[in-house]
């Protein structure tokens, strides 16, 4: 149950910040807190800022931050875990530590983006449901099968939070508030950020297809989705028109009318533009790689890379390892 707010101290917020944290995500988190408190004129909520050594922490942006260290922080009553890039790398013995002794107090705890990983490396997401930003989906179930994950704006399961991120956090930050001192709260402090709707849990996270491709045939968005779905395991494209409720013939004539190419050559460059993302921001492995986007090797990968892109997937991963 959210603790309840009367006259009672503020509610105190641990955001704890993971090396290129998303900027996006912090703001989203902590800038309805400072609406809430500003529209009741009163200090509803009170947020720290933490990370594993405490001192500056550089944002995926770029920005720095500074914190207090996990040792250091004070008498917390929730903590969210805010994380973006470079997940896959980031198993933090201390950080990891710190979350499972808060976790034997019974204390809510929350993810936001990526910070999700980190919640279930920590033991703390067994038996739950919960999200994360849907780039990360597929690596998530892939780590941590027997973990229920969705592609809803945010969940809640018992006293564990999380979030895709971005702006999803905005809503679940619009959910405490409503639960500790109503909806009408909830309601002025979105209206103070132009967010005209407060978004239910169960929204999905993605720009429906239709608006994303500008079309408007239900059934070619049905089949992109298929396609966007299915990168690693790739579905032959008779099966896609038919789960779409077209011929083959139909969809390679539609696909020809708005899109100028064929349908194969559309899934293999949702497959390439896939394989761009996780070489520019995971630390996987070419070959590791390739195999989660539905190629057979490196080297598969490598030439369909260098006829799209016109460099190899090796330049790319050195250009985003640039400081």
């Amino acid at each position: 149950m959210m603790q309840q707010v009367g006259d009672e101290a503020p509610i105190r917020v641990g955001l704890l910040l993971l090396p290129q944290f998303s900027m996006m995500a912090l703001a989203s988190a902590s800038e309805p807190l400072r609406a809430a408190n500003r529209l009741s004129n009163r200090s509803l909520y009170e947020w720290s800022l933490l990370s594993e050594e405490g001192g500056i922490i550089t944002s995926s942006s770029g920005f720095e931050t500074r914190t207090l260290s996990i040792g250091d922080a004070p008498r917390l009553d929730r903590l969210f875990v805010v994380a973006s890039l470079d997940i896959e790398s980031k198993r933090p013995k201390r950080i990891l530590q710190y979350l499972q002794k808060l976790a034997t107090t019974g204390m809510p705890l929350g993810a936001l983006s990526t910070g999700t990983f980190i919640l279930a490396r920590a033991g703390l997401l067994l038996g739950k449901r919960c999200t994360l930003h849907w780039e990360a989906i597929p690596q998530f179930a892939e780590e941590f099968p027997d973990i229920e994950v969705t592609r809803e704006l945010y969940v809640r399961d018992g006293n564990r939070w999380t979030c895709a991120g971005g702006t999803a956090a905005i809503d679940l930050m619009l959910a405490q508030i409503s639960g500790d001192s109503g909806a009408k709260l909830a309601a002025d402090t979105a209206e103070q950020f132009l967010h005209t709707r407060i978004r239910g849990p169960e929204e999905h996270q993605r720009m429906a297809v239709q608006w994303r491709y500008d079309i408007h045939d239900a059934r070619l968005a049905s089949a992109i989705s298929i396609m966007e779905q299915n990168v690693e395991y790739i579905v032959a494209i008779d099966a896609v028109a038919k789960q779409s409720g077209l011929s083959t013939r139909q969809l390679e004539r539609l696909w020809h009318q708005h899109f100028e190419m064929t349908p194969q050559r559309f899934y293999l460059n949702v497959r390439l533009n896939e394989a761009r993302r996780l070489i520019k921001e995971s630390s996987d492995t070419i070959a590791s790689i390739a195999l989660r986007c539905g190629f057979v090797s490196a080297s598969h990968l490598g030439s369909a890379y260098r006829r799209f892109f016109g460099n190899p997937p090796s330049d790319e991963r050195r250009k985003s390892d640039r400081p």
